[in-house]
């Protein structure tokens, strides 16, 4: 088992394990049983950070994906205790067309009703880092910080993250924190991969500017980086959804085959060398990982020991560029 590495989350004082484990599956897609025996996999190999979002559960229902990490956290053993745990809140617990005002977004009331429903279904006392899934418009981060206060006065919240927010939002966000003395935020989970680059415009600046970890998600641009088309050639599991359809685009199936074939050429495997580049990015905290089974945990725990050559990176960076930082990314 490879040995975990760790790292501060951002500017704060907090250790956490360089690889997060994501909980999108449990429920929808990995029972009950087959995701506590993930978690108890992931914490017995030192994986310490673990991701959730209160709308988790899609087709098993909204909210189960916290019931069942409650349900692990019921059996003890230090489970709680050793486990920094983020979770998220923004959009509508309500059932489809049974949706009321004031029940997503940031307003404070909707802030408060979020985190005591998070709590009861996790069944803790606590959320480590408390992240807002999307950003609010309509709120003023005046009102979101006054509600986050209050939560940590009460001690339901320790941190505070962002999710998918832009540059510059981090930074009217942080900015009205500092006027309030508040810490702000500490983390920003975003859309961040291989594929996937244009975070590299302002969204990392502005994190690495304000001391926000880095927290992506979808790292393996929803299988496009995993060898989809050599498990096709073998005869594997195919790609459905929007990887199918981003298949379909012949400029990106050659831009996959060219990642795929550079691996091959190194002795590379897709997944671990998707992971292993975002660990190597500047400011990047750990990248989310979402396995279905412990044999996909397995695999994703491998990329801790991988470390790139010179050579890899740059045909990654030339198959894959980036879009280079702003102003001079969109401007002279």
């Amino acid at each position: 088992m490879p040995l975990m590495e760790y790292t501060q989350l951002g500017r704060t004082g907090l250790k956490v394990s360089r690889l997060v484990l994501g909980t999108m599956n449990f429920g929808p897609q990995t029972d009950e049983p087959t995701s506590h025996a993930i978690m108890d996999a992931a914490l017995d190999a030192g994986l310490n950070f673990m991701d959730t979002a209160n709308v988790y559960g899609q087709t098993a229902g909204k909210g189960r994906t916290e019931e069942i990490i409650g349900s692990w956290f019921a059996r003890g053993d230090g489970r709680r205790d050793k486990t920094v745990l983020a979770t998220k809140m923004y959009g509508n617990m309500g059932a489809e067309g049974a949706a009321w005002p004031n029940h997503d977004k940031l307003s404070a009331v909707n802030i408060r009703r979020a985190v005591d429903a998070s709590l009861k279904r996790l069944g803790t006392e606590y959320i480590d880092v408390y992240q807002f899934h999307h950003v609010d418009r309509a709120t003023p981060f005046d009102e979101i910080w006054q509600a986050v206060d209050v939560l940590i006065q009460q001690g339901k919240i320790l941190y505070a993250g962002s999710s998918n927010f832009p540059g510059y939002k981090i930074a009217q966000a942080n900015e009205a924190a500092a006027r309030r003395g508040m810490v702000g935020l500490v983390s920003e989970q975003c859309h961040y991969n291989l594929y996937e680059r244009r975070a590299e415009m302002e969204v990392l600046p502005a994190a690495q500017e304000y001391g926000l970890g880095v927290i992506p998600w979808s790292p393996l641009a929803g299988g496009l980086l995993g060898g989809v088309l050599g498990k096709e050639a073998q005869g594997g599991r195919r790609a459905g959804g929007r990887t199918a359809d981003a298949l379909t685009d012949p400029a990106v199936r050659a831009r996959v085959q060219a990642y795929e074939d550079l691996l091959d050429k190194h002795g590379l495997a897709p997944g671990e060398t998707a992971l292993a580049w975002l660990l190597s990015r500047p400011g990047v905290t750990g990248p989310i990982i979402g396995p279905r089974t412990p044999e996909q945990l397995t695999g994703a725990l491998r990329a801790l020991e991988l470390e790139l050559s010179d050579e890899v990176l740059a045909g990654l960076d030339e198959i894959f560029p980036g879009p280079g930082p702003a102003p001079e990314a969109f401007a002279w």
